[in-house]
This record gives structure tokens, sequence and C-alpha cells, in this order.
């Protein structure tokens, strides 16, 4: 929902939700973005922590959430998760996926590396 000055990523969950277990269980998290068309890929790593906090709910609501939180931003078991970034990776290929392929395939045949692609990791 939303990326704060911080760094810190904000989300909408369910009271008493699988998610909400599972981050009391074990508050690491990975978080995988992607954008398919252009092969570019970011995964993070940081700790969750579960809020209820109406004020954020205030902040973070769109009429989108609705589908999920039928009563409004007034529904009893919105929570907030919060996470809080610790490492992050990100790698892409410099074009187009079918392009990578023919490379990856070019250089299983010949055995020379013909990977084109950018990767790293952000600080955070």
């Amino acid at each position: 929902m939303q990326v704060d000055d911080d760094g810190c990523l904000w989300f909408f969950s369910k009271e008493n939700s699988e998610k909400e277990h599972e981050i009391k269980n074990d508050n690491r998290v990975q978080l995988f973005y992607s954008n398919k068309n252009s092969s570019e890929y970011l995964s993070v790593y940081g700790e969750a922590e579960l809020l209820r906090n109406r004020d954020k709910v205030e902040e973070l609501w769109s009429p989108i959430a609705k589908a999920w939180f039928t009563e409004g931003k007034d529904d009893p078991t919105i929570e907030i998760i919060k996470v809080t970034p610790r490492d992050a990776y990100y790698w892409d290929t410099k074009h187009n996926k079918a392009v990578s392929l023919v490379k990856i395939a070019v250089g299983a045949v010949t055995g020379k590396q013909m990977d084109d692609g950018v990767q790293g990791k952000l600080k955070v």
C-alpha cells in the first residue's frame, strides 16, 4: 500500500489470518516484486510488525481495499503489517526475456557465458 520515507513497507491484513499467525511465529519476511514484461525483479528481506492503528488505516485506505474489507475502513478485522527492510537485491536483463533465453541456450552450447543481466544489493 505504501513505502514511507524510511523505506518501510505498509500493507493491510486481516486479524486471525494465516499471515498474522506466521508473523507472530517468525517475523522475518521476504517480499518479491517483479515486472515480468521487462524481466526486472526485486527481493526484500525484512522484519514484519503487526499494528492496530486506525490513523494508519485512514492514511492507507483506498477504495480498492473494500474488496477485502467489506465494512470499509472501519472494519474491525483490519490490521496493518509494517515491514522494515534489512536487505534487498535486484536483478534484471538488459534485453527482453526471449533474447535472454536465446543467450542462455547459446551459452549452454558454446560453454561461454552469454548473460548480460544486471544484479546487485541495495543499501537499506
